[in-house]
């Protein structure tokens, strides 16, 4: 299980180091071989290649109006491994999208990472804050135990 956000830098080649938490639970699950692809926010998705698997059957049965869908998240996905020192190349057309240069946050999502400019992230999470207090967030949280 992925928890956590980790600020990260990249390297001149667009690399990202996973966080050190993380490595050792990808290599169990994946052999450290990855997917990452675009969301549908601005930015990155990165999964373990099992759940990519289940996320992705997923998306390629959707019905033919909701092509754009599998255009975006299949359409863009790119294998990647974890190299010996748990560092993973983002090509460059995703970094392009997500508007990554050399700083990125990295967001474990239980069972995937999301990946952003910290920018975009910080904008993204304070317009989700403003939201949290809207009668849909109330409702979406009625049933739920804290």
């Amino acid at each position: 299980m992925f928890t956590g956000a980790s600020a990260l830098s990249l390297d001149a080649k667009g690399r990202l180091a996973v966080p050190t938490r993380h490595r050792e639970a990808l290599l169990a699950a994946c052999e450290g071989k990855l997917i990452v692809t675009r969301n549908h926010e601005g930015g990155l998705m990165m999964f373990p290649l099992k759940s990519w698997e289940t996320f992705s059957a997923k998306i390629a049965h959707v019905p033919m109006h909701l092509q754009w869908i599998k255009r975006l998240y299949i359409g863009h996905a790119q294998p990647c491994e974890m190299d010996a020192t748990g560092r993973v190349l983002i090509a460059p057309e995703l970094r392009a999208a997500a508007e990554l240069s050399n700083e990125a946050v990295m967001l474990g999502m239980v069972d995937y990472f999301e990946i952003w400019d910290p920018a975009k992230h910080a904008a993204k999470e304070a317009l989700d804050l403003a939201r949290a207090g809207s009668s849909a967030s109330a409702e979406a949280f009625k049933d739920f135990v804290f």
